[in-house]
Formats: C-alpha cells, structure tokens, sequence
C-alpha cells in the first residue's frame, strides 16, 4: 500500500470512471486498476465493483476512502507546511527571551525579516532567566532564545554575538555623574538596584565583583532593566547596567551613563537545541539579528 495507491483510489472513488482517471494521469486504465488491486490485495477486500458505466464503492470501499481521504488531506498539509519552512514562505519562528531585548537587539532585524517573509509569523515568549528560556527550548517551545552567555547549558547551543561594557546609570546631580569612569571599589557604598534573583546578568556581575574582591552593595529594590532605569530617573537608587544598543542617554537627560571598565563585559547571544536542525527562516532571523551586532 503506497501513497499513490491511495490517492489513485480516492480518484476512482470521486469519479467512478477507471478510464477518466486514466485520462487525467496520462496512464493506461490497466495502470489504474493495479492501484486498486493493491489496496484490495493488502486489504483483503473488493473495493470497487466494476458496472457497465463505470465502477462503485463497496462498504470497503467506503469505509477505506472515508480514512485515506483525512489522511491524506492532513499529509498533504503537513507537505505544504514543510515546503513553506524550506523555502521560506510561511510557518512560524519562535524566539523566547527576556521583555526589552526584542526593542534593544531586534527592531531592525524584525522589520527587514517581516519585508522578506510576509507569511512567515515571529512568536515571541518571554522568560525571565536563561534557565527559563532553555526549558522552553528543551520542550519545543520555542527554536531560538537570546540570552546570556556562560552558564552551560545541557543539551543547549550557545553562539556569542556581542558583549557589552558595564556603565553606572545616575542622575546628573549624583556625584559620580561627572566621572570619565568607575573604580569597582566605588560600588560597595551605592544604593544598588538589583535584578531579579536567578537572572544571568545580576549572576554575571556580581561574579564580576567577586573576582574584583569588592562587596556586593546591598539591594535598594529589584528590577528588570527598564523599570531599573526609570528608578534612577526617580533618584531611587543607582544601576549598574550592560550598555544596551538603545541605551541613548542625551545631553538634556537627568540620567548619566559612566563607563566601569574594570569589570569583563556581558555576552549576549543566540541559543539553540540543534543549529543544523533550525529551520530556514528561523536561521535566517538569527542571522539577521547577528549582522547587526
């Protein structure tokens, strides 16, 4: 029983004429009837009775083209879904990560991916922790994440695409606002506005402060990056932030942003279970994201 079996059989059933379908293929009708009687062979059951004016289903008949009519159907589906994915022309392409990275590290590639591929739909899940982002790519929900980089991951692919200098985010009447830049050393006596416990980033820095020997200040309060930044605004506590590609700071601001250089940058990047496995349009998103960066 092949699918050419089947899809011959589902024509004979619609048309009831062996030598029509026969025209329609180009074949002999004997070539159509050896379709049959491999059906019937395998089923062990007459599908078709031959009529002076064509031919007609049995109950077996019936029964088989109500089954290989869904199937097929649904197969064909599949089919189409999987040749859009090859060459780009629909599917979905789903990326997890953390809430401001899509504004920070995406906006271009977002627009020029969406001119390129109209019908292909970017889905976007958001995670609060590397961890989080790989349990999702673990569990097929999601075929690319952007996180930090470092931490091993099991099972997990992780591809660098930039790193990021530290800076301390101030108002502009703060003391340290006039600086060139920060001595580590200065830290331990800010008003520190951590992030979220578990995040990479926070990991990532104090770790920094760690190989440095200076002490974690103690946390003021706990935010994501933005929220972090607009509590600086309110003159809540100081930020000890990567340099986000939008992070535009102007002259009129009440924020400043000063340079921490003694402290290794953060890497940033793609992660994956399986490059070779990614689908075109997905490898092609990260691409995107990674030639602007």
């Amino acid at each position: 029983m092949t699918l050419d079996d089947l899809r011959v059989f589902i024509t004979v059933y619609e048309t009831g004429n062996l030598s029509a379908v026969a025209r329609a293929m180009r074949c002999t009708q004997s070539a159509v009837s050896q379709h049959v009687k491999r059906l019937e062979h395998e089923t062990g059951l007459p599908l078709i009775e031959r009529q002076p004016r064509g031919v007609v289903p049995t109950q077996a008949g019936r029964v088989l083209y109500q089954a290989a009519t869904g199937g097929i159907t649904s197969l064909d589906a599949a089919l189409r879904q999987l040749g859009e994915l090859r060459d780009g022309r629909g599917g979905t392409v789903s990326i997890t990560t953390g809430g401001i990275t899509v504004r920070q590290f995406m906006t271009d590639a977002i627009t020029t991916f969406r001119r390129r591929h109209p019908d292909v739909t970017l889905q976007f899940r958001s995670a609060y922790s590397s961890r989080q982002c790989a349990d999702l790519l673990h569990a097929g929900q999601a075929d690319l994440a952007w996180i930090t980089l470092g931490q091993p991951l099991t099972g997990i692919q992780q591809r660098p695409v930039t790193s990021l200098p530290w800076v301390l985010v101030v108002r502009a009447d703060d003391p340290l606002a006039g600086r060139d830049s920060i001595d580590p050393s200065e830290l331990t006596s800010i008003r520190y506005i951590a992030y979220p416990e578990g995040s990479a980033s926070r990991q990532r820095l104090e770790d920094n402060l760690v190989r440095l020997g200076i002490s974690r200040p103690d946390p003021v309060g706990v935010a994501d990056w933005d929220t972090a930044i607009l509590l600086a605004e309110l003159d809540i506590g100081h930020v000890i932030l990567p340099a986000l590609p939008r992070l535009i700071i102007s002259p009129g601001s009440p924020l400043r942003a000063v340079p921490i250089p003694a402290l290794d940058p953060l890497a940033v990047g793609w992660a994956a279970r399986q490059w070779d496995a990614l689908s075109p349009p997905a490898a092609e998103f990260a691409a995107l994201v990674t030639a602007r960066h």
